[in-house]
């Protein structure tokens, strides 16, 4: 598949080098040199142009585009790219926006009517995420797949846990959750039926709705409701999150600019408080202790870090972090500051949705930032339906997490056989998707 990315900054950049593993043509239109030379060291096509140049777009050969997604920071730039890019034939296009009025199901026949198929407005998938973490406390992160039939969730462990310290087998549990890969200190693990789960361990589990309790007393958490919650940030995503909670809850956001303040103010249902909110003389006067959740979206990801942790140690239950510097993460997941969101690993999660073979209104691409977590089609004649999965000598790099047929979930077990038509949850390494494919193929 041959893949045009229209801007290399920090989505488009990451964006190339994800799809890049995938075994997929890849080429970069930008304009900055600087940013291509890091990229074209990396054995990606680069060419130097404006995104909205048609002689960058007859450069890489539009006409035999396959997907053509445009990210650079300016969302009318993305739109008139789109717009260019489907007139020289690619087939399919996407545009980065950060208005929502564009996002909006009523408007989305405008944008089609110029070339634009899909659009991509990261800060609403972060809030989305957002109000997810809020809901489920317990967990780092929560996925609800084919219309909830089968859940993933990420916990990271504490040593009350019954899982620690226990093998797969040990602990018994196949017949209500599916242990589908371990992510410790700065490695993500597909384990086996003879790993060890260590504490502080982030354990992805494969689980179904009736399960939920036992789930959570294995892991030895505890359900937390949460009623008031703090902003740190007056930002895009602060103001999606607030408005999508649709008064679910009690918000008070502190924004240091006097001026976003005030628009805040004028046009969210939720208190305001001028000032900065690294200072702890003004979250102990707003008493934060007294919040349920406190949730950091400022522009710095040091910021956002350094507060999640400050409110921990004020008592707050809940704390949620923007991390935008990806190299940042995995530090950031060892410390005791709850759910991390990322806007890039949004956006590649909705980008992959496209490059799968199966029904678009079922697949669902996850991306963890060194794993994805994949809903994948059993074809006819394919090789993973040839024997029972214990009988397959699958990938260390690939596991399967459970399956929906004819409408319902199952966890899969070794004995499981798959059939055609069966949609099945798979964990794999970085760079495998296309990989995991041809088993499915």
């Amino acid at each position: 598949m041959k893949i045009v990315i229209a801007g290399a900054g920090e989505v488009g950049s990451h964006l190339a080098r994800l799809l890049s593993n995938e075994e997929q043509d890849i080429y970069v239109i930008d304009k900055d040199k600087r940013r291509l030379a890091i990229l074209d060291a990396q054995n990606l096509y680069v060419v130097n142009g404006k995104p909205t140049s048609f002689q960058a777009m007859k450069q890489v050969g539009m006409k035999d585009c396959d997907l053509f997604i445009a990210v650079t920071p300016y969302e009318t730039e993305n739109v008139v790219a789109c717009s260019i890019a489907k007139s020289l034939g690619a087939r399919k296009t996407v545009a980065r926006i950060d208005n929502y009025e564009f996002y909006n199901p009523d408007n989305r026949q405008y944008f089609a009517s110029f070339g634009v198929d899909d659009l991509i407005y990261p800060e609403n998938l972060a809030a989305e995420e957002m109000l997810m973490a809020l809901k489920h406390t317990w967990v780092r992160n929560w996925y609800e797949l084919f219309n909830g039939e089968l859940i993933v969730v990420g916990v990271k462990l504490r040593g009350n846990s019954d899982l620690v310290n226990k093998s797969l087998i040990e602990s018994s549990s196949a017949q209500f959750m599916h242990i589908c890969a371990i992510k410790r200190k700065h490695d993500i693990l597909i384990p086996r039926g003879n790993a060890i789960v260590l504490e502080d361990d982030i354990v992805y589990i494969a689980t179904k709705r009736e399960y939920l309790d036992q789930v959570i007393e294995k892991c030895g958490k505890r359900k937390k409701v949460i009623n008031k919650v703090l902003i740190m940030g007056g930002s895009r995503i602060a103001k999606r999150l607030v408005r999508m909670s649709e008064g679910r809850y009690k918000f008070m956001i502190i924004e240091i600019d006097p001026v976003r303040s005030e628009e805040i103010a004028e046009t969210l249902d939720c208190n305001v408080v001028c000032g900065d909110g690294r200072n702890n003389d003004l979250l102990q006067e707003e008493n934060i202790e007294s919040y349920d959740a406190f949730v950091a979206l400022t522009d710095s990801s040091e910021t956002n870090i350094l507060a999640c942790l400050s409110a921990k140690e004020h008592g707050v239950k809940k704390t949620i972090a923007e991390v935008e510097n990806l190299q940042f993460i995995s530090e950031a997941e060892t410390l005791n500051i709850g759910t991390i969101i990322n806007k890039k690993l949004l956006a590649s999660s909705t980008i992959f949705q496209t490059l799968l073979d199966s029904d678009e209104s079922n697949a669902k691409c996850l991306a963890l930032n060194d794993a994805e977590v994949t809903e994948m089609v059993v074809k006819e004649g394919s090789k993973i339906s040839a024997a029972p999965v214990k009988d397959l000598k699958l990938p260390q790099e690939m596991t399967l997490a459970g399956l929906v047929r004819d409408g319902v979930g199952y966890l899969v077990q070794g004995n499981t056989h798959l059939q055609p038509g069966d949609h099945v949850v798979v964990f794999s390494l970085s760079g495998w998707i296309h990989k995991v494919e041809k088993w499915f193929n």
